[in-house]
């Protein structure tokens, strides 16, 4: 059993979701693996998603990170419906994903991960120290997990 999280960092009123997946449905050839899958994170809140090996979490969290398209549904991020075609519009959106652990690098740091493909440079090296204000300042106030 994985745990997913993804994190969506910026500011919201409260009361109002800062991440709506809302009727989604994502095909491969032969299987359904989200049918009608509705997952809503207000401010301030944490949400794990388990669930035995094929039940969909992967899938889910690549829909909202951009990796796969859905057949159907929408997804909202702060109240307004976004296309998001790849991850480069999800970061854009304030949406990160530290994926399981094979898909991470073993000698990066938990910050590089996150970084990766966005890293700020000073002087041929990455900006650690810009990345991590960019990406991860507003943790743990302005950061919703689900």
């Amino acid at each position: 059993m994985f745990i997913h999280t993804v994190c969506l960092l910026g500011v919201c009123t409260l009361g109002e979701y800062v991440i709506e997946m809302n009727n989604i449905r994502k095909e491969f050839p032969g299987i359904v693996a989200n049918d009608n899958v509705t997952l809503q994170v207000k401010k301030g809140e944490i949400h794990a998603l388990l669930g035995e090996n094929g039940a969909g979490k992967s899938t889910l969290m690549n829909v909202l990170f951009g990796l796969y398209q859905p057949e159907q549904g929408e997804i909202r991020v702060r109240g307004n419906k976004v296309n998001i075609t790849d991850p480069n519009v999800a970061n854009d959106l304030g949406i990160g994903m530290v994926h399981q652990h094979f898909m991470l690098i073993d000698k990066f740091t938990v910050t590089e991960n996150i970084i990766l493909g966005s890293e700020p440079t000073k002087f041929l090296n990455i900006d650690i120290k810009k990345s991590r204000k960019k990406k991860l300042r507003p943790f743990p106030n302005n950061m919703v997990c689900g």
